[in-house]
């Protein structure tokens, strides 16, 4: 055979099958929830010895398989589909990118012990856990104690994951980051501490079985917390994955339209703005008396009833959202309990002076509410997002508000209480830009959590260190959750910037309520991707796509 026939039959070859994939396209939006409902079920890794099997033979022959899924998202033609179902479109295409970024770079399994926590004692108020967590978690929350026979063998077959997993993470975790390793070496033993607290919980009524259970994940816990100790010291490597990678995860995994560097510049304009703000806070606020914490049980309890009650007023009476009739049970089942001085954190000092800018924030739980009892249409919304891709939704939303509601007059009678809003914008933009710095490899998580400790006001974060270890350790285990509370934030004002000057072109009227009721619709899903689908305007998302 000759060179030119060679070539053409190859041309032919190549073109023939590139038009028969043309053809092979999918226009139907059923073809994408099947996929959806595929996609999720691979997600979930096999079983070894009864625990997700997470070595790296299985990771390496399922990243081909991984390829497929890809290759059928790719295949489905959205250009004629409406915005929301081309939303949901871009929600699985962000879902494998978090896949294909965990199997190249961050590698929780391999780097991360925290990774291998087992024991939740508490619901998340986002919709899923933040940070990596393994795929068999025993969310101990979901248990109305005293156990049912039922329940009780629900938790033995949680239980039972414990000890064949601890015995993978030895053989699992070969990575060389310093910090991940020794600041997650707390993660496991405070899973030592959740099961004695299970066992007691439990009582002398404790079947054999279950006792049984809890001894084994005790043991096998322990085992692990020793071992982590004993390769610690030669852990010497970095624990950031890097700007340049920092800034593919945050645009094509959360679909943030910025970059590492975009961040920092926006975290310390935000640093400086809250910090401004307080000092003219400060002096509009001079002649006032000053805020006096409650000091007693009774003065909390009060206090906290009384800002449930003026937030929900506000929200209703000034027609902010609407009000659903979940929103308030919501609330008050977060409402916090009275902390001697001595150990308050940054959050309880807050709330002891008024916990209403703490409740503001609390719009996460109004979101669980909603999304608990109106689940959204789309089976691609319902529920948690995975990698943690719903950060600059409910953080930064939950961040907006205390500002927003702020604007909206929520003080106007209390104007000390505004002081408090801009002293917690400050802490939250400082430790998001020590997580940045950390995340470069340019500080030490010490030195970011020197960074989150000193710009914050009044030394209100020196006063108990172990929520300022848990913040930094959480963003250096998963990149960009230390910054979406001032990033989502920003996206979430740049959309209503957005809708606004629509409707002012329109020559409509503005509604706030109707625009919080349009983005709860829409659902938990990045703030690029409900800002096209509240307003059309999808620079954002062709921006990211183009620079995949």
């Amino acid at each position: 055979m000759n060179s030119n026939r060679l070539v053409i039959l190859i041309t032919l070859f190549i073109f023939g099958n590139a038009a028969a994939a043309d053809t092979m396209k999918s226009e139907n939006y059923k073809d994408l929830l099947t996929l959806f409902s595929d996609w999720r079920a691979f997600e979930h890794p096999p079983l070894m010895d009864g625990a997700p099997d997470y070595t790296a033979a299985t990771f390496d022959r399922r990243y081909e398989e991984f390829q497929e899924y890809r290759h059928r998202l790719q295949s489905i033609d959205t250009s004629s589909w409406p915005i929301t179902r081309q939303v949901d479109w871009h929600i699985v295409r962000a879902e494998m990118n978090g896949f294909d970024f965990n199997y190249r770079v961050l590698q929780p399994w391999v780097r991360d012990p925290a990774y291998y926590q087992s024991i939740w004692a508490e619901r998340s108020d986002v919709p899923g856990h933040e940070g990596p967590t393994h795929h068999a978690v025993t969310e101990l929350w979901t248990y109305r104690f005293p156990l049912s026979a039922d329940e009780e063998r629900r938790l033995i077959s949680d239980l039972e994951v414990i000890p064949p997993l601890m015995r993978q993470a030895q053989k699992n975790l070969t990575g060389n980051a310093r910090e991940l390793w020794v600041a997650g070496i707390r993660n496991i033993e405070d899973q030592g501490y959740a099961l004695d607290d299970l066992r007691a919980r439990v009582g002398e009524d404790i079947s054999d079985a279950l006792a049984a259970s809890v001894a084994n994940a005790r043991t096998a816990t322990d085992e692990l917390v020793l071992w982590l100790r004993q390769e610690a010291p030669g852990k010497t490597g970095p624990s950031g994955i890097g700007k340049e990678n920092y800034s593919w995860y945050a645009q094509n995994v959360h679909l943030v339209p910025l970059t590492w560097e975009d961040e920092v510049r926006l975290l310390k304009r935000e640093l400086d703005r809250a910090w401004s703000s307080l000092k003219l806070e400060e002096h509009r606020n001079r002649n006032l008396p000053p805020l006096v914490a409650a000091a007693t049980v009774a003065e909390y309890e009060a206090l906290a009833n009384r800002s449930a009650n003026r937030l929900i007023e506000f929200l209703r009476d000034e027609e902010i959202l609407t009000v659903k009739d979940y929103f308030e049970p919501a609330l008050r089942a977060q409402l916090g309990e009275y902390v001697p001085e001595e150990t308050r954190n940054f959050f309880m000092i807050v709330a002891h002076y008024d916990p209403t800018p703490l409740f503001t924030h609390f719009y996460h739980w109004f979101e669980l509410a909603r999304m608990d009892l109106e689940p959204h249409a789309s089976p691609i919304r319902r529920g948690a997002l995975l990698y943690n891709i719903f950060d600059s939704r409910n953080e930064g939303t939950a961040t907006g508000v205390e500002e927003m509601f702020m604007h909206a007059g929520l003080y106007d009678d209390k104007p000390r209480v505004r002081e408090l809003v801009w002293i917690m914008m400050a802490q939250r933009a400082a430790r998001g830009l020590g997580s940045l710095y950390a995340h470069a490899n340019e500080m030490t998580m010490e030195e970011a959590g020197a960074v989150h400790m000193e710009w914050t006001p009044r030394g209100w974060m020196k006063t108990e260190k172990e929520l300022l270890k848990f913040e930094q350790h959480l963003y250096l285990r998963q990149p960009g959750y230390g910054t979406s509370y001032i990033t989502g934030k920003y996206l979430l004002e740049r959309t209503l910037a957005d809708y606004g000057k629509q409707l002012e072109e329109r020559g409509e009227e503005f509604s706030l309520k109707d625009f919080f009721d349009k983005l709860n619709a829409i659902d938990s899903i990045p703030i690029s991707l409900g800002r096209w689908e509240m307003t059309g305007l999808d620079d954002e998302i062709e921006a990211l796509m183009q620079d995949q």
